[in-house]
């Protein structure tokens, strides 16, 4: 038990994303494709150890959450398949899970 006069600890939002080179590239291509002006490109592959499409090389599994001008009067899944296509091979080589959170700005 830590008493009053000891270190304190503080655990908050990490303040750099994962950025190894399959997160890198999934930025890098919706960036070029969608002008976003939001952008987290989440790597969640820890978190499937021990499930299919986990290979244990890490890299397998995404959140992205990503807000662009581009996504105006779209639909759900207008926007789904704007990101899908912007990623496209590495969607069929990389990637095996993908969660996608996009919007519009002020939504």
């Amino acid at each position: 038990m830590f008493s009053s006069a000891s270190k304190s600890f503080y655990i908050g939002r990490m303040s750099e994303l994962p950025t190894g080179p399959v997160a890198a590239e999934i930025s890098r291509r919706l960036t070029a494709a969608l002008a976003p002006t939001r952008l987290a490109v989440i790597d969640d592959s820890e978190s499937h150890r021990g499930h299919a499409g986990h290979d244990g090389s890490g890299e397998s599994h995404f959140t992205v959450e990503i807000e662009s001008p581009a996504f105006a009067g779209q639909s759900r899944v207008a926007r789904q398949r704007a990101v899908n296509a912007a990623l496209g091979d590495l969607l069929r080589d990389r990637i095996h899970a993908l969660a996608i959170r996009a919007k519009a700005p002020g939504e």
